[in-house]
């Protein structure tokens, strides 16, 4: 921990702070509390649905944004902090936009409920509701501002009852293994709605528990003291600035009112602790500083909260009369604007080059995209040299295109998906790989809270095209944990492509896609068609390009038509091919993508044929072929001349044995059974 007699030094000298500036913060101060007090009165009036007051945490907000750059540094913020935002630049009437959920509401346009702030205008990602995911985003930011060889600092924010999670400590250790210029600002008010500190953390204090970080410069504050905050965020932001590692600015600051608009802190907190909070007031202890300072009297200071009061009253009674968001709108933002996707010229050739096994099509995708886009990353467990991955997809990128580019991450899950949507939303592209699909789970959160969200949430302010490799798919004797399928939990992630290829030239022409694409990218690599011979194909050169959403006509057939993707294209194919010789004719459509799902190529082929097999290896129950058999039914019912089947694997973990495993996921003879039971209805 640094010596405050070093880094406070001046304080009495208001660390070289104007009384103009001190004045300013005093009036921010104001405008930030009596913003909470006039929201709560919009709430009970029914005019705003939402608060989660900051309260007694302004001071150390209010300091920390005046030591930084707004427009330049990044802000990771929480729910609590307004204070900070006006003190950017963000205004009163932007934050009653918000609370009302108006249509003007620059921040979501009316998709998110109250304190999310966001401006891309001052870098503040629009925030979230998870408690703790914006620790990880922000090292993902952090390591971009490194990579990109700027002195910009990232801030984020939190309550101390957030570092339970451990996607903080996730956090702090990357962002300290690398030295990152990352500022962790933990801002303790002692509960975590309810829950007291000595609750949530050994020792009763985050701060003693990152005691074991070495490199982490560590200060514990008062939080309610303007100028301790300010001198301690300068320093933080110093060591930042230079290259000297990230710092935990762990702050007491004061809940003054309860935890949100419908919370009671009253019915868990002594009126003793209530009482002891409002003798640490942070605005009045700024008053008393102003005061005893000669900086400002008691009669200003009553005429400054006037002038504030009457023009808050007047900007929120005029923000009520905007309007409220389109419904029309409900849509939008879900994925990148037409107008606004990377134009790509699909297909312009055909593959013809040397045929390839899969996995190495997509090492040469890779390569090749390195090499077009420099702002393009590639990391995940193992991918260096010299082992280039567990199964080799990454081998020679590192020893290529160097260790800043091309990188080992720890074995963290949620780290990885984490950090690379903070590094894309400043423009750096990551192509991320999680070696197995099956081990994909721990960033749930990432995934479905945040790197989906971004979009719509901020109202298309901010984008996260993040590339996801994962290997999937059974097949391999890999039992449980290493043949899963996952793209039926994925699909209902809305905001994020799904590819999953059948062979090499789709492999390498959608993954080159998917590193240009403008929106988050899911791409599932079947592990066992790695090298199989019958997926090789001619290789595609570098300027081939496939789109996503244009499923394939694999053979051509009138009477039965098999709806399949990933190793079942193979299967459906020899299954078509034994139906000739049954003089039956078997269409086998390949998906391709399955988001966006090309419906139409379904549909179509269906009319033609009148009978649907929809063929999948995930399990039957509550599998992405479910989807498919809905639509055709809603869609085409009066062109079926049988009901709809399904062919997929047992409702069963796969197991490890080839006995079970065989018994488990779709066979050869299931599909041909299906298909004479089919041509025989």
């Amino acid at each position: 921990m640094a010596k405050k007699s070093n880094y406070l030094k001046d304080k009495e000298n208001f660390f070289g702070l104007s009384e103009i500036q001190l004045i300013d913060a005093y009036k921010v101060m104001v405008t930030s509390r009596l913003i909470d007090d006039r929201v709560e009165t919009l709430i009970k009036q029914g005019k705003a649905a939402f608060l989660i007051s900051g309260s007694g945490h302004e001071a150390v907000q209010i300091a920390t944004a005046m030591a930084m750059k707004p427009g330049k540094d990044w802000f990771y913020t929480y729910y609590r902090d307004d204070a900070l935002a006006l003190a950017l630049g963000i205004t009163p009437e932007n934050i009653f936009q918000h609370s009302m959920g108006k249509a003007t509401d620059p921040f979501t346009a009316g998709r998110q409920m109250a304190t999310h702030l966001g401006s891309k205008e001052l870098r503040m990602p629009t925030a979230s509701s998870p408690t703790g995911s914006q620790y990880l985003q922000a090292v993902g930011t952090a390591l971009s501002c490194v990579l990109r060889n700027t002195d910009e600092v990232v801030y984020v924010s939190g309550g101390e009852g957030s570092t339970s999670e451990g996607e903080y400590f996730e956090a702090v250790n990357w962002a300290t293994r690398k030295k990152l210029p990352l500022i962790f600002l933990i801002q303790n008010n002692k509960y975590a709605i309810s829950v007291p500190v000595e609750d949530q953390a050994a020792g009763g204090s985050i701060f003693k528990a990152c005691s074991g970080f070495e490199g982490l410069n560590k200060f514990h504050i008062d939080g309610t003291d303007f100028l301790e905050s300010y001198g301690t965020a300068k320093e933080a932001v110093r060591l930042a600035r230079e290259g000297k590692g990230p710092s935990l600015i762990y702050a007491d600051v004061v809940r003054l009112r309860s935890h949100s608009a419908s919370d009671a802190q009253e019915k868990y907190r002594s009126r003793e602790s209530l009482d002891e909070d409002r003798k640490k007031d942070p605005l009045d202890a700024l008053e008393n500083l102003l005061m005893k300072s000669k900086i400002l009297t008691s009669d200003k200071i009553e005429e400054i909260k006037k002038a504030i009061f009457e023009d808050l009253m007047n900007i929120a009674d005029e923000v009520f009369k905007q309007p409220a968001p389109d419904a029309s709108t409900v849509e939008m933002y879900m994925y990148c604007p037409e107008e606004e996707q990377t134009k790509i010229v699909y297909e312009k050739n055909k593959p013809i080059g040397e045929p390839v096994v899969m996995v190495d099509a997509i090492n040469h995708a890779l390569h090749e995209e390195m090499e077009n886009n420099h702002n393009m990353i590639i990391y995940g467990q193992d991918i260096a040299d010299g082992k280039g991955g567990v199964f080799t997809a990454t081998k020679g990128l590192s020893t290529k295109f160097g260790e800043d580019r091309v990188f080992n991450s720890p074995l963290a899950e949620a780290s990885i998906i984490g950090t690379a949507i903070g590094a894309a939303i400043t423009g750096i592209k990551p192509v991320i790989e999680i070696q197995f699909a099956d081990y994909i789970f721990p960033a749930m959160m990432q995934i479905r809270d945040e790197l989906v969200m971004y979009r719509y949430r901020s109202n298309n302010q901010f984008t996260c095209p993040v590339v996801i490799r994962t290997a999937c798919g059974g097949y391999i004797g890999g039992g449980h944990y290493h043949s899963q399928n996952i793209e039926a939990i994925f699909a209902k992630c809305q905001g994020m492509y799904i590819a999953y290829p059948s062979n090499a030239a789709d492999a390498k022409g959608l993954l080159k896609t998917a590193c240009n694409l403008n929106d988050p990218v899911l791409f599932l690599e079947h592990k066992f068609l790695y090298r199989q011979g019958f997926a090789k194909s001619h290789e595609p050169d570098a300027g081939y390009y496939l789109p996503f959403g244009k499923a394939c006509v694999r053979r051509e057939g009138d009477d039965i038509s098999i709806i399949t993707y990933g190793a079942m294209v193979e299967k459906a194919l020899r299954a078509s091919r034994e139906m000739e010789k049954q003089g039956v004719g078997v269409e086998v459509v390949d998906l391709r993508t399955i988001v966006p799902l090309d419906i139409e190529t379904v549909l179509n082929s269906v009319r033609k044929t009148g009978k649907a097999i929809v063929f999948y290896e995930d399990s039957k129950f509550m599998g992405f072929g479910a989807e498919i058999s809905a639509e055709i039914s809603e869609k085409v019912f009066e062109y079926l001349d049988a009901p709809v089947r399904r062919v997929a694997g047992l409702n069963v973990h796969v197991p490890f044995h080839p006995n079970l495993e065989k018994a488990a996921l779709p066979q050869d003879n299931w599909i041909l059974k299906a298909c004479e039971e089919m041509a025989a209805y």
